[in-house]
Order: C-alpha cells, then structure tokens, then sequence
C-alpha cells in the first residue's frame, strides 16, 4: 500500500448504526477530490455524489463500481465527506473490502484515471479489471 501524503484526507466514519465506525476509512486525495467536485458540479443536483464499491465479475473475481449518483445516500451506506464538500458513498459489504483504500487521480502518457491503492486486494489481473481478495 502507498503511504498516504499529508495532504491526503483520511476520511469516513460509519453511520452510527454501524457496528465499528473506525472500520470505515478511506483516503480520497486531493488531487482526487479536485477530479471528482469538478464533475459532481456538471451534474447539477444537490444530492450528487461518487458511490464506490465492488461487485462480482472479471477474471479474478471483483471489479471495482465508480460511478456518479444523483440520490441520496441508502439507509446504511457509509458516506465519507472528502475535501470540496465531495461525497463519497459506499454500502456496508463493500466496505469491508474496501477499508484502507486511498482513492487518487493520475494522468500520464496512458491515459487518466482514477486508481484504487487497496491494501485488502490479494490478487489482481493482468488487464487491471479485477482484484481477488
């Protein structure tokens, strides 16, 4: 795992009806942050956010889910408030997979993207797709 940069905001607190609250910490750079607010801000809707996760597929067994949502959070996401008043949500399983993930941008001569520094992940393929935990 890369070690997070004192700029970095170590965010996230479970909802309080979460059985560990300190489990649910994730790092969202601020170069990531600066990323995400500038496109949270085309989407024109107070309740925009980022919901992070994972689900079941690709070659190792779980992709990542990044997208954009315009609802607010589920009854029991974990909502991490990152620099910019960008929001982050992230449902309960999730998490547990999750947790010590820095999220941060990068840009180089490949391409751009958001790229997921997960210390859980066991395994990953090749094609970068998926991670096994």
């Amino acid at each position: 795992m890369t070690q997070s940069s004192p700029n970095a905001a170590e965010l996230g607190r479970a909802p309080s009806s979460a059985k560990d609250p300190d489990r649910a910490k994730l790092t969202v750079t601020p170069a990531a942050a600066e990323v995400m607010r500038g496109q949270l801000t085309k989407r024109g809707t107070p309740d925009a956010a980022i919901r992070f996760g994972i689900r079941g597929g690709g070659c190792t067994g779980y992709s990542y889910v990044f997208e954009f949502s315009d609802k607010p959070p589920r009854k029991n996401d974990h909502v991490v408030e990152a620099e910019h008043g960008v929001r982050v949500y992230v449902d309960p399983k999730s998490m547990i997979y999750l947790e010590g993930t820095t999220i941060h941008f990068e840009k180089g001569m490949r391409g751009h993207g958001f790229q997921f520094d997960n210390p859980n992940v066991k395994n990953d393929c090749g094609c970068g797709e998926s991670v096994s935990f």
